[in-house]
């Protein structure tokens, strides 16, 4: 099957396993997909994860490795912003916070992909891709 949208199918599947409360998520790999884990580990979303080569479907998989704390996910709340057919861009001063700064933004900058905060301090906007709380 084809996928028009591999970030809402990444953030689709994080949040269809954590309401089934599962370990570890399968999503097929990609480089957009690899960045934005990147940046969820690095803030403290989820454990980690691996590429791994699936023997079943033929092509490289990332195993996400979610997080829960005392039974409940640590991802309350992630949508997606910046969809195909409604971009979504912002620049430094009118980056918004999420949830009074509880929770983050993830932006496509031409420095790569960071969190809002990290945008703040080196003054870039960009695209956004998701929010994060």
């Amino acid at each position: 099957m084809s996928v028009v949208d591999s970030i809402s199918d990444l953030i689709t599947r994080i949040r269809n396993g954590q309401m089934a409360r599962k370990k570890t998520v399968d999503s097929p790999m990609s480089r957009a997909r690899e960045d934005l884990l990147k940046v969820l580990q690095a803030e403290g979303y989820i454990r980690g994860y691996t590429i791994v080569d699936s023997e079943e479907h033929g092509y490289k998989v990332l195993r996400i490795e979610l997080k829960y704390f005392d039974g409940k996910p640590v991802i309350c709340e992630i949508k997606r912003i910046s969809k195909p057919g409604r971009r979504v861009y912002s620049s430094v001063k009118d980056l918004p916070l999420v949830r009074n700064g509880l929770g983050i933004n993830i932006l496509s900058t031409s420095k790569g992909v960071m969190s809002d905060v990290d945008a703040r301090k080196q003054a870039i906007g960009g695209e956004i891709i998701c929010s994060v709380f």
